[in-house]
């Protein structure tokens, strides 16, 4: 009987992580701290910068568990974010294309770290993506991440 009890408990579990959807934001008007703990007397890790996107891990209280483009785990005030949603490029020389396709017109080139706005998932692993300066276009979603 125990090991039928396992069974359905690592099934239930299974399930219950299988329907969870990953959950970003982008750091808000000002930049946030990122801190080892969730409290402001906890040690400063990084000041994030602007509209950097982020994965929310766990919400405690007024304070969220965030994931950053490198896999680092940090702290901040859930105040300091907000759900407008952002990406960051991957690689260099993405190519920002007119439509969901590797054989459409370049729009335009992001190199690593450039910071774009998500318009709507497009599917088929692409995702509509919007400039600061207004262009915008289609990339594949295997090149930037905070999706």
């Amino acid at each position: 009987m125990t090991l039928f009890r396992w069974i359905a408990g690592a099934a239930l579990l299974l399930a219950a992580t299988a329907g969870h959807a990953l959950d970003f934001k982008s750091v808000g008007a000002a930049p946030a701290i990122l801190y080892d703990a969730p409290s402001t007397k906890g040690g400063k890790l990084f000041v994030a910068p602007r509209g950097m996107p982020l994965e929310v891990v766990l919400s405690y209280g007024e304070w969220v568990k965030v994931r950053d483009a490198s896999g680092d785990l940090a702290w901040t005030e859930a105040k300091g974010l907000s759900p407008r949603r952002t990406l960051v490029v991957r690689a260099a020389n993405t190519k920002v294309r007119a439509s969901a396709d590797d054989n459409a017109a370049t729009v335009f080139t992001a190199d690593k770290g450039v910071l774009l706005e998500l318009a709507e998932s497009a599917g088929n692993g692409w995702v509509k993506v919007r400039h600061r300066d207004g262009q915008s276009g289609y990339v594949k979603s295997s090149d930037i991440w905070g999706i």
